[in-house]
């Protein structure tokens, strides 16, 4: 055929069969590689499938894909109080379901009759003890009473510590006072308390600010028998939050309320139609409570309130009035910083004739305390028998001598920072106090100081035991004698802060006591030397139990040996700031009679670590050691010192 016919075959060359063989064998490679490929990604399918449904399988068999009404059933049905705990442990969500469980729902299951369980015959016998002996030794529930304070007050630890108590009987007493600037206590805490301590009592909360009316209505709600509440700075606190507890909690007996700008009277009234069991009322610093509030709850109190304070409010002589007429169960009363208050408001209050079981009263920085309201209180309160008067400057020596002529029952009286009263006018109480009378104190009183002529016939008060002059600067030797003549059976002296007395004004009064010193201070006392330590315990070691020397600089070890030799009954000694040294140290420990209990040895320079061999050889009697400022004793000798006296109390 010729060559240049188209439809004849010509052969290929050797180099193109070639190319297009290995062409087909590249293709076949990459389908093989591809559908290698897709058996990996298919496997690896297969894999991740396996692996989730393994994840779904644990996810249901595990106790957290369970509803929470579910988990709810399951945990109120753990044996107790142990497991509760642990379970509480797990995460905050179990946490919050347990704090919401509350005790009368827990443990249902075990009100079935419990299967008897079998013998463990590998378990060592042992003898049961007697009744006699199991009620002598009780246990100790110690989950009655809680304290939470500052950063440790939050939501989570009041919650735990409500389902671990609430396992139990629950809390009785609970205070939380302060809370954690980021994650303070809220009404979620107060929630888990109400579910789980429904025999809460007593219920102190302390500058927490971010309790609302709606915690305070959930303890309400829970705990029915709350007898003591106690809310100072609660800002959000009003008059809806103490209603919600005057109905829900009938048996209230004590109510604080301090620094609370949102309870104003009607949370008071509310308070005093359901609360006829009200005792102590303790209000202070609230700028919205006034005469509606507090004329309300007294009258509707008038059979049981006992204890009333009333504190920088907005009241006036109304309330006194109602006071004076409804508060015929009242026995303790004070009134402190009321500047609307007048005379009027105190002479009504005594002339209404209520107060007849009135004994102990306190009044301080009153404008209404003249010498009329005085004397009119003391004939109309004839029980009183303690009274303390701060900062009533407008009582003189007449309406001290005229209150004294009418309170035939007083006991004890305080008189502090009220520079109308002199040294006369105490002379002349002391002539007409009553026979019973036993304490008087006297403390920042300006006018008590030395007078020109002493009257010519001395009183003699033999019941006077307990007398303090403090802090009073124009009181020295000559006034000091004066007393000791007066108050002739003085167990208890504290002279504190009185630097112009020397031993010539104290010697005659250590020396004329008859009864017996038992108690002296004078700190602050810096004029007095060792003569006056040494007549003290030469005349009164025997009687002597607390003496009290701190920054009496010329205190030294002469005094200590004196202290050594004559106080067998002594059981409280403070040298701070003297000059004693180790000798005196020494002294002391090696009087074996001597069974001291506390001892204060700070700020003494001349102290050495030498003393310290002395102080382990104290005995077992000593409880406190307070060693601070002591420079001379180094660490170590303190860490020493610890170690020997184990039981006792050192501050350095």
């Amino acid at each position: 055929m010729d060559g240049s016919d188209g439809g004849c075959l010509v052969s290929a060359p050797a180099e193109f069969a070639g190319m297009f063989c290995r062409g087909v064998q590249q293709r076949k490679r990459s389908m093989v590689a591809a559908s290698a490929v897709a058996a990996a990604a298919a496997a690896e399918c297969v894999v991740r499938a396996a692996k989730k449904q393994r994840q779904q399988y644990q996810q249901v068999r595990s106790l957290d894909a369970l509803p929470d009404e579910c988990l709810f059933e399951v945990l109120r049905r753990l044996p107790g109080a142990r497991e509760r705990a642990s379970s509480a442990c797990v995460s905050r969500r179990w946490l919050s379901l347990l704090c919401s469980i509350r005790s009368s729902e827990l443990n249902l299951a075990s009100s079935a009759p419990p299967m008897p369980s079998l013998p463990d015959l590998n378990e060592e016998f042992v003898m049961e003890e007697d009744d006699e002996v199991k009620e002598a030794s009780p246990v100790t529930d110690l989950s009655v009473e809680r304290v939470l304070e500052g950063k440790e007050a939050t939501d989570i630890r009041l919650a735990a510590m409500a389902v671990v108590a609430g396992s139990r009987r629950g809390l009785e007493k609970l205070a939380v006072r302060g809370s954690h600037p980021a994650r303070g206590v809220t009404d979620q805490g107060l929630l888990a308390v109400a579910r789980g301590s429904p025999n809460l009592t007593s219920l102190a909360l302390w500058d927490v600010p971010l309790v609302t009316d709606a915690g305070l209505a959930e303890i309400a709600a829970g705990c029915p028998s709350l007898e003591r509440l106690d809310i100072t700075r609660c800002p959000l606190i009003t008059d809806k939050g103490l209603a919600a507890v005057a109905q829900g909690c009938p048996n209230l007996v004590s109510l604080t309320v301090e620094s609370c700008s949102g309870v104003g009277n009607d949370g008071l009234r509310a308070i005093g139609r359901c609360c006829s069991r009200l005792q102590a009322l303790n209000i202070k610093n609230c700028v919205n409570i006034g005469d509606q509030g507090i004329s309300s709850l007294v009258c509707s109190a008038t059979a049981s309130l006992a204890k009333i304070r009333l504190q920088g409010l907005n009241i006036t002589d109304a309330s006194l009035a109602v006071i004076g007429y409804y508060g015929k169960a009242v026995t303790d009363l004070t009134l402190v910083r009321l500047s609307a208050v007048g005379e009027r408001g105190f002479w009504v209050m005594a002339n209404a004739a209520g107060l007849q079981n009135l004994r102990c009263m306190s009044v301080t920085s009153c404008p209404g305390v003249t010498n009329l309201a005085l004397a009119s209180i003391a004939k109309f309160c004839p029980s009183l028998k303690q009274v303390s008067l701060r900062k009533c400057g407008h009582m003189t020596d007449a309406g001290l001598k005229g209150f004294t002529e009418s309170a035939r029952l007083l006991e004890s009286l305080l008189l502090e920072e009220c520079n109308g009263v002199t040294l006369v006018g105490i002379l002349a109480f002391l002539v007409n106090c009553s026979p019973k009378f036993r304490s008087l104190s006297l403390v920042k009183c300006m006018g008590i100081k030395d007078i020109c002529s002493m009257p010519a016939q001395l009183p003699l008060c033999k019941s006077l035991q307990f007398l303090t002059i403090r802090d009073c600067p124009g009181f020295t030797d000559a006034s000091l004698a004066v007393v000791g003549m007066v108050c002739p059976y003085l167990e208890q002296v504290d002279l504190s802060g009185l630097r112009e007395v020397t031993d010539s004004g104290l010697i005659p009064l250590i020396n004329s006591s008859e009864g017996g010193l038992v108690k002296v201070d004078f700190s602050g006392c810096k004029n007095i030397t060792d003569a006056a330590v040494s007549s003290l315990v030469k005349g009164h070691g025997k009687s002597l139990k607390q003496v009290s020397l701190e920054g009496c600089s010329k205190i030294t070890d002469a005094s200590l040996f004196s202290i050594a030799e004559n106080c067998a009954e002594l059981t409280e000694l403070d040298l701070s700031k003297c000059i004693v040294s180790d000798n005196g140290v020494a002294m002391l420990a090696s009087a074996k009679h001597l069974k001291l209990r506390v001892l204060s040895l700070s700020g003494c320079s001349k102290v050495t670590q030498k003393s310290v061999s002395f102080l382990g050889n104290m005995g077992q009697s000593l409880e406190g050691l307070n060693l601070q400022f002591c420079n001379m004793i180094g660490n170590h000798n303190i860490a020493s010192l610890e170690k020997q006296l184990w039981w006792c109390d050192i501050l350095a």
